[in-house]
């Protein structure tokens, strides 16, 4: 059985913890994260949030006859730079997570 003073000091270092949590998540939102194609014919910018900011196509990437060629430099793109998102938020709350089972962390 925990006394008050032990459950007050566990609730504070929740608190903490909590705090840390968020601005490191707020750190990573604020972000921009670049994601490539081969041979950089496509990039892409999101934020943290994982909302797309920018996207630059080269010319020689748009070619008429071949429209899959396209889609999949954007989906390549996209891919890379929501694989960076995610590798910088597991190195960053992971340690805040490790042992929990949290959806989306």
């Amino acid at each position: 059985m925990m006394n008050g003073m032990n459950m007050g000091k566990i609730m504070k270092q929740a608190q903490e913890m909590q705090k840390k949590m968020a601005a490191e998540q707020g750190e990573i939102e604020n972000q921009d994260f670049t994601g490539v194609s081969p041979e950089e014919m496509v990039t892409v910018t999101f934020g943290g949030n994982r909302k797309m900011k920018d996207m630059q196509v080269k010319p020689e990437a748009i070619d008429p006859d071949d429209p899959d060629m396209l889609s999949d430099l954007v989906i390549s793109a996209v891919n890379d730079a929501l694989a960076k998102i995610e590798e910088t938020t597991q190195n960053k709350m992971g340690k805040y997570t490790k042992g929990m089972n949290i959806p989306g962390m």
